[in-house]
């Protein structure tokens, strides 16, 4: 789709400011400068999500709020792995990023988006990438599912979180399609659903709604919270869930527990020890708290707080782990004595005061390779602990 002298344009400019080449446009009269700089523009804000697709000069990127939405390469890899079978269908297209890793794992992939503009770019593209079993249709979810006559293995569904204004929604009722209405549908459908939601849903909430969830994955990359996947089965109860932290080195940090054995683990409360602990962005997303302290035979600082402490340090917790230096004072003399270089990490977990209080009254810099965690100890006392990363 692109000529050679805009193959050419493209990897010399792969990483020029866009506003610049636009400006400069006259000095490429035979090219299409501004499509091109929408392409650079696209590519620039997806090389963090997609590395190897933003390099391939072979592909075309649509609008940037397709790929705005879209999956990364590394939460689509880990979704791809989460179900089986032959047959899947990908409701909410988009970007095709789910489609064409899901099409690693399934014989047949139907990929099914409303807009005929960004379809017939995706298909496009899934031939340049290899990816010939992947079936394209340009239909609403629900004409899709009308004219199926065998029930799929898996139905995909990552909704828009974007109302008729542009602006982000999160409950599922207000996503486009309405999952919620859908849902008989799709299980008369499908043997099994697989939902992605935006990270700011409640996930109780959305357990009530769904009502059939088997399982339920909180997915966070590099201790971001990226996505929180739902697997739905006819009659499914007493949902299994999972928070992972898909790491830099490729390692995954995985914890799966119940919501009962949750509710019921018994918990044990002490003054900070030696060694300070800081559940994942899963594990917190996921409220993963007492049986946290159960399983790695940890204290809770406070009841409130979700941070941990022991007196012998457990390199098995999915988090990260500090040793306490001091506890010192709330007291700006105190901390830029313990802190020549006036620099800290600050972390705030059930404190009256914000990290931008914090750093008002301590006069302290962000950075440097001190931490400062701002809490409440079990004797509802206000406490700073200045620690150490090791984990």
């Amino acid at each position: 789709m692109f000529s050679p002298a805009e193959r050419a344009f493209l990897q010399e400019h792969l990483s020029a400011e866009p506003t610049k080449l636009l400006l400069q446009a006259r000095k490429w009269p035979g090219l299409n400068v501004p499509k091109l700089v929408q392409q650079i523009q696209a590519r620039q804000k997806a090389k963090s999500k997609l590395p190897s697709w933003a390099t391939n000069l072979e592909l075309v990127f649509p609008a940037n709020l397709s790929v705005e939405q879209s999956s990364s390469e590394v939460t689509a890899h880990f979704k791809a792995g989460l179900v089986s079978g032959n047959t899947l269908a990908d409701l909410t297209g988009g970007f095709g990023v789910d489609a064409f890793h899901f099409a690693g794992r399934f014989k047949e992939v139907s990929y099914v988006e409303h807009q005929a503009e960004l379809a017939q770019l995706v298909t496009y593209n899934f031939q340049q990438l290899g990816a010939t079993h992947i079936a394209v249709h340009t239909a609403e979810a629900q004409e899709f599912l009308q004219t199926l006559t065998e029930p799929l293995d898996v139905i995909y569904l990552d909704p828009a979180r974007r109302g008729q204004s542009q602006e982000r929604v999160h409950l599922l009722q207000d996503c486009e399609p309405d999952v919620l209405h859908l849902l008989p549908m799709l299980f008369q459908k499908s043997k099994s659903v697989l939902l992605k939601t935006a990270p700011m849903l409640d996930i109780d909430l959305a357990l009530k709604e769904l009502q059939h969830v088997a399982q339920v994955w909180v997915v966070a990359v590099q201790n971001e919270c990226k996505e929180v996947l739902y697997l739905l089965k006819p009659n499914a109860t007493n949902p299994i869930i999972t928070a992972v932290n898909l790491k830099a080195d490729e390692t995954r940090q995985e914890f799966t527990f119940t919501k009962a054995a949750e509710e019921t683990a018994p918990v044990t409360y002490a003054l900070p020890q030696r060694y300070l602990y800081e559940p994942n962005t899963a594990l917190l997303k996921a409220s993963a708290f007492r049986i946290l302290s159960e399983k790695y035979q940890l204290h809770k600082l406070h009841r409130n707080s979700h941070l941990y402490t022991s007196a012998e340090v457990n390199p098995a917790f999915p988090g990260r782990i500090f040793e306490i230096i001091n506890q010192p004072k709330a007291q700006a003399k105190e901390l830029h004595a313990l802190l020549p270089d006036k620099k800290a990490n600050i972390t705030v977990r059930n404190h009256p005061l914000t990290v931008a209080q914090l750093r008002e009254k301590l006069k302290l810099k962000e950075g440097g390779d001190a931490y400062l965690f701002a809490t409440t100890d079990v004797n509802n006392k206000p406490t700073l602990l200045l620690c150490q990363k090791i984990v």
